[in-house]
């Protein structure tokens, strides 16, 4: 196996890889990094298929399409980035979703659990606040 077929294969791996995260995550900041991790395989296939043919110098079209790739990619991250942070904003959703799914920490002793140790005391007569 030559050098630039091992680089096509661990790209193409790498590709399959960042698809499997686009489709399996739900929040969005991971499928960012997914469609990164992605755009990164398909930019090592691009790079080993410049070398492919017997010529002793590489084809530069590739090499050029990897470049302006890199460049719209980071650009393409950045506009995702925010649109999901404004997202995130709008919905109230910042945190990860196993995040969301552990326990909240017990509140310290003596505090009022029903309203997170920030209640006031009961009245001195034990009736309904008014």
């Amino acid at each position: 196996m030559s050098a630039w077929q091992l680089y096509a294969l661990s790209g193409l791996a790498w590709f399959g890889v960042g698809m499997w995260g686009l489709f399996a995550h739900a929040h969005w900041v991971r499928k960012i990094l997914a469609v990164n991790v992605a755009g990164s395989g398909l930019f090592l296939v691009l790079a080993a298929l410049a070398r492919r043919a017997t010529t002793p110098a590489p084809d530069p079209v590739p090499h050029a399409l990897v470049l302006t790739g890199i460049v719209v990619g980071i650009s393409a991250t950045a506009l995702a980035l925010s649109v999901a942070r404004r997202l995130a904003e709008v919905e109230a959703t910042a945190r990860l979703d196993e995040d969301a799914t552990h326990e909240p920490a017990a509140p310290p002793a003596g505090a009022d659990a029903r309203a997170g140790g920030d209640a006031a005391p009961p009245p001195a007569g034990g009736g309904a606040p008014p």
